[in-house]
């Protein structure tokens, strides 16, 4: 139906705004970010302060390591377009687990993110829950449907943007979208490596970044101009698993290590999240 297509669309796109507020709030004012927040979370189906521990803290500050809970070397399918319509399955239990562990150790001092979990938990569930009760039909078609698609979207484009490159290269550890409609629509999120290197950065800045920081020593492979087109040709045809440069990927299995405890010490005493 066009309507649940649309709908989907627009909760990815609500995903995309999602991982922005997390990293760069958008109001000086605490009681309107939380309003802000909560809203996003409505749009997007899931409470979006869950974003800290699994993206901020896991993936930025060990990407691809043994601590990054959405690693691209957790699908080891031989068919690449597997490797991407499994990747959400195959990873979420550790994004939970870490989560869990976070909120358990570490949430109980970051004082004003768990109140805004808690809240986002609270409202999110409950108004889906509601829904469901009032019209199921309806609630899964242009409510859960829609929302686990933009949950899909946003956890795959991470297979997208690391899969193939160098984690250990200063610019090389990430495939950018330079394309003008696809960042038009996602706020500049093609931009990924420069997003990795400064997440603090407000995505209005990140093509200038890009041009000044990341190009100039980016392997060309890793510019490319359209997401589609790239999902196609590395998932579909000819579907190869490649590094950037052309060799097949060796995703060797690699066992998790406690980045939960690892952040441990890096909470600082007023208890704010860092990016």
């Amino acid at each position: 139906m066009p309507a649940v297509a649309w709908l989907s669309l627009s909760a990815w796109i609500c995903a995309v705004i999602a991982h922005n507020v997390v990293h760069v709030p958008v109001f000086h004012s605490r009681a309107l970010n939380s309003a802000l927040q909560l809203w996003v979370s409505l749009s997007y189906g899931f409470p979006i302060s869950d974003y800290v521990p699994g993206h901020n803290l896991s993936h930025h500050r060990y990407t691809q390591q043994a601590e990054d809970v959405m690693r691209t070397t957790r699908v080891r399918f031989r068919w690449n377009l597997l490797n991407l319509l499994l990747f959400l399955p195959t990873v979420t239990p550790a994004i939970v687990r870490g989560n869990a562990l976070y909120l358990r150790r570490i949430g109980w001092r970051v004082k004003a993110w768990r109140r805004q979990y808690l809240l986002e938990t609270a409202v999110v569930w409950s108004v889906k829950l509601a829904a469901t009760l009032v019209d199921w039909r309806r609630a899964v078609l242009f409510l859960w449907v829609p929302h686990l698609v933009a949950n899909w979207g946003i956890v795959t484009v991470n297979l997208v943007q690391h899969d193939g490159c160098d984690e250990a290269h200063p610019v090389n550890h990430s495939r950018n979208f330079v394309g003008r409609l696809f960042n038009w629509a996602t706020f500049n999120n093609g931009y990924h490596g420069a997003h990795h290197l400064m997440p603090g950065l407000h995505w209005s800045l990140l093509p200038a970044f890009h041009a000044e920081h990341v190009a100039p020593r980016l392997h060309p492979a890793l510019d490319e101009p359209s997401l589609a087109a790239y999902v196609f040709r590395a998932y579909v045809w000819p579907g190869t698993r490649v590094t950037f440069d052309g060799r097949p990927v060796e995703a060797r299995p690699m066992a998790d290590r406690d980045w939960v405890r690892r952040d441990d010490d890096r909470v600082p005493p007023d208890g704010v999240v860092p990016v």
